[in-house]
């Protein structure tokens, strides 16, 4: 007995010392990431348009390409740089015929960008915003690049709809796994709510935070820095009267929502179903635009630095379980960070459904707190593509605002996909 305890002592003196080790490697990691190196490559300018509600907000007959000129014109009058220093322009959409490479190759040269600059689109679905930036931020970390910007761009209001789903082949369709790419997100994230265990009281309260933080830090002011206003013409429906008006604020964030007046919407997928309207993210317009390059070009160039780009992780996950892709992709992108969850000071998880949204922060065991303090897109709308562009901004804004350093955006992706990103603000 006596040496069954001895080496049951030694066991959990091991273990402890295993525990202080990796949390003495964690906290280095911090330390780590909060130095400042030449190399580092950083945020000096980002920014993005109002989102307005698809279909009858203040974009509904703006193109993409429109909204994203906007934000091009913006970034550079507010960052000061030198449009000819900007080499290349990564732009996520998911909407646009043939991606949107021409128009928005075209919306840069109309915004001041010189023919020297280079631009491409792409489209990880609800991640391609946040890939446009990390292209460029891998583009300049490799030497390939010195000054880009990551973007996003999306009128769902013009591009949503059935002709935006392809169909597909017998080859395709005959593979079970493939085949359940198409499933709608929709249908997904009512299937998880019932398979996880989330019932439609939660989903509704998280949603009714989701609007009344939106409606205090709108009331407050708290996106004006981050929101370019942009002048525009908008047929109003009642008249068909065209009219010029100026878009600043995002107009699908509402007063008076509770978890209670959620309760009265009808389910969308099923009759018996928790998920609807109330509690699933808005059909959005907008765009978005990151300006970033490494540390000593910004010093060099006199730029202002307000956050720096660290690491980012992709992870592919079911396709009938695409919602779980934050609680996968997270964690890896911790791991190769250094960081424990706790040590992140702001989550920025996209709201695609309140269902997945609470599933991902279940499962890590993440404070609420520390989610989307602002409000999310259940709040104030998901334009796909811009998402991840747009996380950037809100999120550098509000770390410099409470004066907290470390941050995370995040967003589940059709198909069965997750993605995730560290950020640092300065």
């Amino acid at each position: 007995m006596a040496n069954q305890t001895g080496r049951n002592s030694g066991a959990q003196d091991r273990l402890s010392q295993v525990a202080d080790h990796l949390s003495g490697a964690k906290q280095t990691g911090k330390q780590s990431l909060l130095q400042k190196h030449p190399d580092d490559i950083v945020v000096t300018a980002a920014l993005r348009t109002a989102i307005t509600k698809g279909g009858k907000g203040g974009f509904k007959d703006t193109a993409a390409a429109d909204l994203l000129h906007g934000a091009f014109q913006a970034l550079i009058q507010r960052s000061g740089i030198d449009p000819s220093l900007v080499e290349d322009i990564a732009v996520g959409a998911v909407l646009a015929p043939g991606g949107g490479a021409t128009e928005f190759r075209a919306a840069a040269l109309a915004a001041g960008f010189p023919v020297s600059t280079a631009v491409k689109a792409l489209n990880r679905q609800c991640s391609s915003g946040l890939q446009a930036c990390v292209d460029i931020a891998n583009a300049i970390k490799s030497g390939m690049i010195e000054v880009g910007i990551g973007a996003g761009a999306e009128s769902m209001s013009q591009q949503y709809g059935p002709q935006a789903v392809t169909e597909f082949s017998e080859l395709l369709e005959g593979h079970k796994t493939a085949a359940e790419c198409k499933v709608p997100m929709g249908v997904l994230s009512e299937k998880m709510a019932k398979d996880k265990g989330i019932p439609r009281s939660e989903q509704d309260k998280f949603a009714a935070a989701s609007f009344q933080k939106a409606v205090e830090a709108q009331k407050k002011g708290l996106f004006d820095e981050e929101i370019a206003p942009l002048t525009v013409k908008w047929t109003d429906p009642k008249t068909d009267e065209e009219k010029t008006i100026t878009v600043s604020k995002d107009d699908g964030v509402r007063e008076g929502i509770t978890a209670e007046s959620l309760g009265k919407i009808k389910p969308a997928f099923s009759k018996d179903g928790s998920i609807h309207a109330g509690n699933a993210s808005q059909i959005s317009d907008g765009a978005a635009a990151v300006l970033l390059m490494k540390r000593s070009t910004a010093q060099r160039l006199g730029q202002k630095i307000i956050g720096k780009f660290v690491q980012a992780s992709i992870v592919g996950v079911p396709p009938l379980l695409m919602g779980v892709g934050p609680a996968a992709a997270i964690p890896v992108v911790l791991n190769k960070t250094g960081l424990n969850k706790d040590d992140v000071d702001i989550y920025e998880i996209n709201e695609a459904f309140a269902s997945q949204c609470l599933y991902c922060i279940n499962e890590l065991g993440l404070d609420q707190a520390k989610i989307n303090p602002k409000g999310g897109a259940i709040a104030f709308g998901h334009p796909l593509g811009v998402t991840g562009a747009r996380q950037v901004s809100t999120l550098l804004t509000e770390l410099k605002r409470t004066g907290k350093q470390i941050g995370i955006t995040s967003m589940c992706i059709g198909t069965g996909m997750g993605m995730a990103a560290v950020w640092v603000a300065e």
